[in-house]
């Protein structure tokens, strides 16, 4: 009998600490129980777990977000990928790894480059201060001016989309709220929160290509 011994590595990056957690994953191990990586200040952890169809769930912690963001991806890309990333929704920067081992370590670290050199545009002094007091940056009128010029710059651009009939432009506004920004259309009551919860995520932000209110 031929025993399948699949494996993979799987990696993040701690949104508190900014170090690398990096382990190897069987699918033993994945079959068996929840698989949980966890960083070794206990701030943060990554957990995998087979969904019904035999795909991968991952919870993964954000750089930028305050709540981890979810993914499923299959096995075949779990483990069949020398490397395979997978990006927070709400900017460039590459949050999950997985593949084999080298090249997860290699793209860890240039993701950490990438990453040190954003927080150096933004004045950002360490890892901790992305996860500023939330009173604290709410409250920040500069934060407030960059989201009202990425609305406009997407209202202008009808890159905005809701639940208004086609051809419909809706009424768009925003309110501070805890989990981050909400963004929605006054006419049909569709919104969108967008989690940025720190002046690099607010920059990140920045990029925003479009908007989908639901």
């Amino acid at each position: 009998m031929v025993i399948d011994t699949k494996t993979t590595t799987l990696a993040y990056r701690c949104p508190h600490c900014g170090c690398g957690v990096i382990s190897a994953v069987g699918m033993f191990s994945l079959s068996a129980d929840m698989v949980k990586l966890k960083c070794t200040c206990g701030k943060s952890e990554l957990t995998a777990v087979y969904t019904a169809d035999k795909k991968v769930r991952l919870s993964v912690p954000c750089l930028l977000c305050p709540k981890p963001h979810s993914f499923v991806v299959s096995q075949n890309i779990f483990y069949g990928r020398d490397l395979f990333t997978l990006p927070c929704p709400y900017s460039d920067i590459n949050i999950c790894f997985m593949g084999d081992m080298n090249h997860v370590k290699a793209e860890l670290a240039k993701t950490e480059l990438e990453l040190l050199d954003m927080m150096e545009q933004n004045g950002i002094s360490g890892y901790e201060a992305l996860h500023t007091e939330e009173e604290d940056f709410l409250s920040d009128p500069q934060i407030r001016q960059i989201v009202m010029f990425v609305i406009g710059e997407l209202k202008e651009d009808k890159k905005i989309f809701c639940k208004c009939p086609e051809n419909t432009e809706g009424h768009y506004n925003f309110r501070m709220m805890e989990d981050g920004i909400l963004v929605y259309c006054e006419d049909c009551g569709a919104s969108h929160i967008v989690p940025v919860d720190s002046y690099l995520g607010a920059h990140a932000f920045l990029d925003c290509d479009s908007l989908k209110l639901e």
